[in-house]
């Protein structure tokens, strides 16, 4: 793959994170979340300290041709019809999780409390 290919596939990937992050918290406003520039350093996508408050995390993209982690993850959905998530390590890290995406913005965004209030 050329390297303008894979730069435009992690742009995408940064893109789509940010629609997600927006679509899940309305009450954010343009500008909030930013998909960076492919080559900038630091975060993929910047949060405003207002979304920061929902989205209380750093979030890094890649977008890979193929990642072992799939081949685990429709495992895991063959178990049963409950959420699949994977729990991954490897030696000297910490374990990460993974989950379906949409389910992860949809069920686990941070609740202010100033914004939970009637």
């Amino acid at each position: 793959m050329k390297p303008s290919s894979a730069k435009n596939k992690g742009r995408l990937l940064q893109q789509w994170t940010a629609k997600k992050l927006m679509e899940y918290a309305p009450e954010l406003e343009q500008g909030d979340v930013v998909s960076t520039s492919m080559g900038a350093g630091g975060e993929d996508v910047k949060l405003s300290p207002a979304a920061r408050r929902i989205y209380p995390f750093q979030i890094e993209c890649k977008s890979r041709n193929k990642v072992a982690i799939y081949n685990d993850y429709v495992q895991a959905a063959g178990h049963g019809s409950n959420e699949p998530v994977v729990v991954i390590k490897q030696n000297h890290s910490k374990p990460l999780v993974i989950v379906d995406a949409d389910y992860f913005f949809k069920h686990f965004r941070h609740h202010d409390s100033k914004t939970d209030l009637p």
